[in-house]
């Protein structure tokens, strides 16, 4: 007997999967390290994909 397969996780259509993005600040800092800011997608935060806004009821058989 087959076992029922997940459905296939939804890509955030927000950030298209990269749901990270380094942000450089401009200019260096006295060590000549990159000042950089990490931002996350604010629809799925961070991690590329959506989950189901709810679940159907009666969805299990």
């Amino acid at each position: 007997m087959t076992h029922p397969t997940p459905p296939p996780a939804r890509i955030c259509p927000a950030c298209d999967g990269f749901a990270s993005a380094a942000i450089t600040l401009g200019g260096r800092d006295r060590h000549g390290h990159l000042r950089t800011l990490t931002v996350h997608c604010p629809a799925c935060h961070g991690t590329g994909i959506l989950r189901p806004a709810r679940m159907r009821e009666g969805a299990r058989a």
